[in-house]
């Protein structure tokens, strides 16, 4: 049975897997306070080409997402997002059980365009009642989106300088960050996203770690005590040199980035095998994640010998679907899979 149902369904790539166990052994001191994961802060700030940037590790997206945006807000503030945005459909009211709402916008394509953006924020200010309403004051982003889809670094500019005029801090959800770095046509770097985001945070999970993801703050005092937030969220690891040993893995001689270059690499050969068997993409993703649109009796022979997702409900007689590579997708899975089609 071949899987193209998600980025996360093996383990960890072999040479973090490989650095665990070689590490296994060491006593250091827990919470993050230990050797390996100070260095893999350091090369982090050094990735991000900001010394004065805060990074801290957590477990998991979700875990991420409901505490460094809680921690951002204060008690009568909201985060505005995508209606898409993984916040909005997929995180089961995680942001909302902090106490603060999220508030959706239009989204075309996953994206959140600047226009829309600028238009609901100055008409939410032009309202005399305004502070007798929720504050929009954080803006979510996701790069790659929920499609697949690409901010730009002209859109990623324009977005940055909108939450700015208007009072709002902007915070990336990263992550798939590392297929977002490798996909063909980027233009966005990692020192972009330091220099143009208050917060974002650095996939781990679902980019060659066993989990993790790798929260930055760009500058000191951002959130105050987000040690403590962390800690309060229930969201700080003991043994946080599990976390630290992954990403100064990841991190050390390019292996977060080769990570994603054999992903999308996979990726494209999947969505040329789609296409040579007259099949169009629904939506023009250059990352690893593809969606198609197939007639039901195809999907149902393809369901006999892989697994993939179907993205919304099942149609009358066609779907659409989604299909994922990985770090880990293999030359033999992909020939097997245009073999099926």
């Amino acid at each position: 049975m071949l899987h193209f149902d998600s980025d996360y369904m093996e383990g960890a790539h072999p040479k973090v897997m490989e650095r665990l166990m070689a590490t296994n052994l060491e006593q250091t001191t827990g919470y993050g306070t230990d050797s390996h994961t100070l260095h893999a802060r350091a090369l982090i700030r050094e990735a991000v080409g900001n010394p004065d940037a805060e990074v801290y590790f957590l477990v998991g997206g979700t875990q991420t997402n409901a505490t460094v945006i809680a921690s951002l807000l204060s008690g009568c503030e909201a985060v505005v997002a995508a209606e898409t945005g993984h916040i909005s459909v997929h995180e089961a009211g995680a942001v909302e059980a902090t106490g603060h709402k999220v508030l959706t916008l239009p989204a075309k394509e996953g994206k959140i365009e600047v226009e829309v953006l600028d238009r609901y924020l100055r008409d939410f200010f032009a309202d005399g009642t305004y502070e007798h309403m929720v504050l929009p004051a954080l803006a979510y982003i996701s790069q790659p989106t929920e499609y697949g889809t690409l901010y730009s670094l002209a859109e990623l500019e324009e977005i940055s300088a909108t939450c700015h005029r208007y009072g709002l801090k902007l915070y990336l959800d990263g992550a798939r960050l590392g297929y977002a770095l490798a996909a063909e046509g980027n233009d966005v770097t990692i020192k972009d996203l330091g220099r143009l985001c208050d917060a974002f945070y650095i996939g781990g999970t679902k980019v060659g770690a066993l989990c993790g993801e790798a929260v930055v703050l760009k500058g000191k005092g951002l959130i105050p005590h987000f040690f403590s937030e962390i800690k309060r969220h229930g969201a700080l690891l003991a043994k946080g040199r599990v976390l630290g040993v992954q990403f100064e893995t990841l991190f050390s001689d390019g292996l977060y980035l080769e990570c994603g270059r054999h992903a999308v690499s996979q990726a494209m050969k999947l969505k040329a095998a789609f296409t040579a068997a007259g099949y169009t993409p629904a939506i023009d993703s250059p990352t690893n994640q593809q969606f198609f649109r197939l007639p039901n009796p195809l999907i149902d022979r393809l369901s006999e010998s892989m697994t993939f997702e179907y993205w919304g409900p099942r149609g009358d007689t066609e779907s659409t679907v989604r299909f994922v590579t990985s770090w880990a997708t293999t030359d033999e899975a992909i020939a097997a899979l245009a073999a099926a089609l």
